[in-house]
């Protein structure tokens, strides 16, 4: 499944990988200490991860679930990212990611090991 989140999405989403299932009233708590959300905003934002098939929210009390994991979540920012912004190459977002850095002979090894075990 590709699912594409925003940032705020982003917050509840690290905050349930990163603790696992929540009731949505500690979502809402952790996230007024962390980035001063009401508990409307994030009762909200749950919504929209929800209606995303990101989150399960299932009863009693609201818990909810990831159902998509951050490595999910990466490959299709990293796909939509190539997509927008390269027109699908990867070679040329390598190239823009390492075109302005000075690599270590060491650095430029561990790529080339990487690029072998990718073949």
């Amino acid at each position: 499944m590709t699912v594409k989140l925003f940032e705020s999405e982003l917050k509840v989403m690290e905050l349930l990988w990163k603790e696992g299932d929540l009731p949505a009233k500690e979502i809402a708590q952790q996230l007024k200490e962390q980035v001063q959300w009401s508990k409307t905003t994030t009762y909200t934002v749950l919504k929209k991860c929800v209606e995303k098939q990101a989150v399960l929210r299932t009863d009693p009390g609201f818990l909810c679930r990831p159902l998509v994991s951050r490595q999910e979540v990466q490959k299709a920012a990293t796909e939509d990212l190539i997509d927008r912004m390269y027109g699908g190459s990867k070679d040329l977002l390598i190239a823009s990611l390492l075109g302005n850095q000075d690599l270590t002979p060491e650095e430029i090894a561990r790529l080339k090991k990487l690029a072998e075990e990718w073949k």
